[in-house]
């Protein structure tokens, strides 16, 4: 009897460590969506600064320089393009992005509190987002990804609908 009992543990066990890295395989909310698995060679956002990840939180964002097509631009730390919505309000605390506009341009968001700055010499910050996460703002601009940014460095969402930009390191909004 003792047997079947420590094969029936052992066998739950297994199914406990079998469902935790399945768990540990889910991308985190700070990544957009398209961006969950970049591409790994990509030459447009190399970062021009080098990250320790292994001492930064899972779920802390980092913002930094990267190369890219329109000069130098901020992006997060794994190279992904952040951008600003003309339709919000600088310096007003809150995201007017909602609904579709929230599935197409995901929040750059972090649970550590303030972000990790590399390069960026705008005024970083957070505000609560439309979902109640943690947002983070650049020079009093809310943060967002574009689900169509496939890899780090690019910018598919520079000037759509007139009303979504890339940002500078000084935190200002890059013209086409």
């Amino acid at each position: 009897m003792n047997s079947s009992i420590t094969s029936a543990a052992l066998a739950a066990g297994l199914l406990v460590v079998a469902l935790t890295g399945c768990a540990s395989s889910t991308p985190e909310s700070t990544t957009p969506p398209a961006a969950s698995s970049p591409a790994a060679s990509s030459s447009e956002a190399e970062p021009s600064a080098s990250t320790d990840e292994s001492s930064a939180p899972a779920t802390s964002t980092s913002l930094m320089v990267g190369d890219s097509a329109l000069g130098e631009i901020v992006v997060d730390g794994e190279g992904m393009t952040v951008y600003m919505f003309d339709n919000d309000t600088q310096g007003s605390g809150s995201s007017s992005c909602e609904g579709q506009c929230a599935v197409n341009w995901p929040a750059v968001t972090t649970d550590a509190g303030a972000p990790e700055v590399e390069g960026v010499t705008g005024e970083v910050g957070t505000i609560t987002g439309v979902d109640g996460a943690t947002q983070v703002t650049l020079n009093g601009w809310p943060l967002y990804y574009y689900i169509d940014d496939a890899a780090p460095g690019d910018v598919a969402g520079q000037g759509v609908n007139e009303v979504w930009w890339v940002l500078s390191p000084e935190g200002e909004r890059m013209a086409e």
